[in-house]
């Protein structure tokens, strides 16, 4: 047994303290913490919090010798057991690492519980206290002995599982619901006095029985509780998937509240990210890749297939929320179209694949800058027009074994394979699902072929011709201004600021660089993005007057077609999906399946 102690050592000062013990040490016992976390794929060195480690043996203090930025080594002696104690510093107000301060306190795992070398496969066992008087604990972790606000001991099998439970801790509102059986805890803080919880916990039931029946049908659900733990704050979005729980962030203004108009474009965005983060509780938690089994923490863990794991995951969030009826199928078409635009105003994704994306996930998308939409291209987003056009074409296909084809029969005979997957399984998967038949309209020679091309090749995908063989139409209209120029714009305070140019646009070739303050076009002074709109004149050449490292320069601004874009990746058009009116009678039955209208 493995012998945590956590509490709080200053929570002005935003100090964990944690002790750990172990009975029966090594030698020369090693520890070691993770460098990152899973599902956040970047090294984030959680090992630079850590106050110096204390050692001692009995009465003997002992010297825990750094070996690298995140192991240590202790050399011991006689038999008595190994204790050790630290602080961690925590005011990272993310879902990825930890925080405290006299309000609220939370933390994973991997930023606070250092690894006992050897002992890894024993139980782990957490005593949580010395919290601030009226504090509770929420957690998906098995309690031991714990009392009603939650202090005491939790215990994990192994520390594989330790770490992949965050804990939430503070005065928060709570709520609870049973899914198929299945108990479920939301727990939110930072809410105002009027937040609607009856209404989030409704919607999120809804999405919980659903997935739960498309992994499980009728049969008993892997889970046996799960944890939503949901932190609110000013302006803020994200959430991480764990193996029974999932830490999420939203801003204040996306909560349903007592007698206040709902804004429901925010609240889908919401209920969006809870579908997510718990449709990973199969899709990446326990249906793996092969390189994530086991996971390797102590350095990056590359996978070229997170445009499954991330990007399947980011097509089906939507699909629950039209499933059942949180949305209708406009909406649905609506979401779909702005992960569309999204891909098509990024010129990176003509010249990196998605399956490249996804093994450079930690040097490219989790370190953007001022050139990443040049020089990479978003594994969810890409990934989900992956998945879409593989759902359509499957769709397009007579039924199978009395059962018509789709990604729900894939995504299912992927998860009965019941052990990590590669990228030939989904191949394989696809392959049967389909019966053995091509893929419809001569897209490929196979469906290994077809994969093959829309994950390795960076050509855009057939999405417009897959949509109207199900009724569903694409209409496309001039892109914004700044996309038609090849900026992207960040207005502040009066101040416009050129975020980053998309490559080979008007914009770049005019010689705009990336931090420059926009100041005039012409004579007229620009503080809004709109100010450029009302200001440019297409039909002839202009004066943009920049600041660039306090110098004033005048640029050239050359006349622009009423269809030129931002370069040769980037579309000059913007995309909506629209139901035809008057679809044929193959087109209507499809669709009538797809969007369950």
């Amino acid at each position: 047994m493995i012998d945590y102690r956590i509490e709080v050592a200053d929570a002005h000062a935003h100090l964990f303290r944690v002790t750990l013990r172990i009975a029966k040490p090594q030698a020369t016992q090693v520890l070691s913490l993770p460098v990152w976390i899973p599902g956040s794929y970047l090294v984030r060195e959680f090992a630079r919090h850590l106050s110096p480690i204390r050692a001692r043996q009995g009465q003997r203090e002992l010297v825990a010798e750094a070996l690298n930025k995140s192991h240590w080594q202790v050399q011991c002696s006689g038999r008595g057991a190994l204790v050790l104690s630290y602080e961690v510093y925590a005011f990272d107000t993310s879902v990825r690492a930890a925080f405290l301060d006299a309000q609220r306190g939370f933390f994973n795992g991997t930023s606070t519980f250092l690894r006992a070398h050897g002992f890894e496969n024993e139980p782990q066992r957490v005593k949580i206290t010395g919290l601030p008087k009226g504090w509770e604990v929420a957690t998906g972790l098995p309690a031991e002995q714990i009392n009603r606000a939650g202090w005491g001991d939790y215990l994990a099998d192994s520390y594989d599982t330790l770490i992949d439970h965050p804990v939430e801790l503070g005065t928060f509102w709570r709520g609870s619901f049973t899914a198929r059986g299945v108990p479920h805890e939301f727990v939110v803080a930072g809410a105002s006095a009027d937040f609607d919880g009856q209404r989030l916990l409704d919607d999120t039931r809804r999405i919980c029985e659903a997935q739960i029946s498309f992994w499980h049908g009728r049969r008993k659900p892997v889970i046996d509780r799960y944890v939503f733990m949901l932190n609110v704050v000013e302006d803020g979005y994200g959430g991480l998937e764990h193996r029974n729980s999932t830490a999420l962030i939203c801003a204040r203004r996306d909560l349903p509240r007592h007698g206040r108009a709902l804004n429901q474009e925010a609240y889908t965005t919401l209920l969006g990210l809870i579908s997510h983060e718990y449709f990973h509780t199969w899709n990446v938690k326990r249906l793996t890749p092969t390189e994530f089994s086991p996971y390797e923490l102590s350095r990056e863990n590359h996978t070229r297939m997170l445009w499954f794991f991330e990007g399947f995951t980011s097509y089906y969030d939507d699909q629950f929320l039209l499933r059942t009826g949180l949305i209708d199928a406009p909406t649905y078409l609506k979401l779909i179209g702005r992960t569309l635009n999204q891909v098509l105003a990024t010129p990176g994704r003509l010249s990196h694949s998605v399956g490249q994306a996804s093994f450079d996930a930690w040097t490219r998308y989790y370190r953007p800058d001022e050139n990443t939409l040049n020089a990479t291209v978003s594994y969810y987003t890409k990934g989900a027009l992956v998945a879409l056009g593989l759902d359509l074409s499957l769709r397009q296909l007579p039924p199978h074994e009395d059962a018509a084809p789709s990604l729900d029969g894939v995504m299912q005979r992927l998860w009965q394979l019941g052990r990590p997957i590669e990228e030939a399984d989904v191949a394989q998967a696809l392959q049967d699902e389909a019966g053995g038949r091509k893929p419809p309209q001569a897209l490929a020679s196979s469906w290994a072929a077809l994969l093959q091309e829309w994950v390795h090749g960076t050509q855009d995908l057939p999405l417009s011709t897959l949509l109207r063989a199900l009724g569903v139409d694409t209409i496309s209209r001039a892109a914004p201004l700044p996309q038609r120029l090849g900026l992207r714009l960040k207005e502040q305070g009066g101040v416009l600021t050129v975020q980053s140019l998309m490559r080979g646009g008007v914009a770049e070739t005019s010689g705009v660089s990336a931090g420059d303050e926009l100041l005039a076009l012409d004579e007229w002074r620009l503080r809004r993005a709109d100010d450029l709109l009302t200001w440019h004149d297409a039909r002839r050449e202009q004066t943009l007057t920049v600041c660039r490292d306090q110098r004033v320069l005048a640029l050239s601004l050359p006349p622009i077609e009423s269809n030129a874009h931002a370069g040769p990746g980037s579309a000059a058009s913007l995309f909506a999906l629209a139901l035809l009116e008057r679809p044929g009678p193959e087109q209507a039955r499809l669709r009538q399946r797809w969007l369950k209208a």
